[in-house]
């Protein structure tokens, strides 16, 4: 459940001003972007994956089956053991990028300093920037097609300036087999529905990363006395007494949504991460550089 005092957009102008709201912050957010990518691009070391090319990769053991002109004779003469020499791979990859845009994404707490929105959409564009400089195709669902440029991060906040996304799950009739997303969002929604959707764009062979985004407020439940709270998607309150008593039962329920979405992320070959806003977002780039490249920690790794 959503937390907080969250700005509810219900008016078509209301809607307007966040519009011209969110164009006018893209820029900054933009400047944050590439602030986090000079922080770890030192570290950042492409997206090198075994396939065909002209490129050495790595020395692997031989496995039974494999093909005998590849083992590299000189290598498994060091020692016992008999090696494979790969190549990289060096065909561009799609990469897909979306950020949650529900209102629940508005909401920020006293205990951070930015929303869960701009943090996902922080992330969005040093992502595009730094895939973008290892050559990937990068596009954003229903706002950019993909594309190989250096200018990918540029491309894709000038148009998150002029046009916002709708809400939900991002739109998977362009997304294709063998790609991969990374979706950015707080998955708030009932947990039935969102491993729902997670299951309708895994089932179409497409590898994907969340990143579950949340305020400090949402993990720690700092709340007590007379509090009411409002759900900014749907408008609804719920007024308690005394709110230091749903604590417990509150920290349950969000350990065991997390946990769920984890062990289903884990069952599907896709990678699940969990961050807080009063973390640094090089943080999470750094561990999403890891599930990207198909680091052998991958699935189901957690922040």
């Amino acid at each position: 459940m959503p937390i907080g005092s969250a700005v509810d957009l219900t008016s078509s102008s209301e809607a307007l001003v966040r519009g011209r709201q969110r164009a006018a912050l893209m820029p900054d957010l933009l400047v944050d972007a590439k602030r986090v990518v000079a922080t770890v691009i030192a570290g950042w070391h492409g997206r090198k994956r075994r396939g065909v090319g002209e490129n050495f990769w790595q020395f692997r053991p031989f496995v039974q089956g494999e093909q005998v002109s590849r083992i590299d004779w000189r290598r498994s003469a060091r020692d016992d053991h008999v090696y494979l020499r790969d190549r990289e791979w060096e065909a561009a990859h799609t990469v897909w990028l979306w950020a949650d845009p529900s209102p629940s994404m508005r909401f920020v707490s006293k205990a951070a300093q930015v929303s869960k929105e701009s943090r996902a959409l922080v992330l969005v564009l040093a992502l595009a920037e730094i895939l973008s400089r290892s050559g990937e195709r990068i596009g954003y669902p229903g706002v950019v097609d993909p594309v190989s440029a250096r200018d990918a991060s540029e491309r894709i906040a000038a148009a998150l300036a002029s046009r916002r996304p709708d809400d939900g799950f991002p739109p998977d009739d362009r997304l294709r087999r063998h790609s991969e997303i990374v979706i950015l969002s707080d998955f708030l929604d009932p947990i039935e529905e969102v491993l729902t959707r997670v299951d309708k764009i895994g089932k179409r062979g497409i590898r994907g990363h969340l990143v579950m985004i949340n305020d400090p407020a949402e993990e720690v439940f700092p709340y007590t006395g007379r509090t009411e709270f409002r759900d900014p998607e749907t408008g609804q309150r719920l007024t308690a007494g005394r709110a230091e008593a749903l604590r417990d039962d509150y920290r349950r329920l969000m350990t065991a949504r997390r946990e769920a979405m984890a062990d289903h992320c884990r069952h599907l070959g896709w990678s699940f991460i969990a961050h807080r806003t009063d973390r640094l977002a090089s943080e999470v780039l750094v561990a999403l550089h890891g599930q990207l490249s198909g680091s052998p920690q991958g699935s189901g790794a957690r922040q």
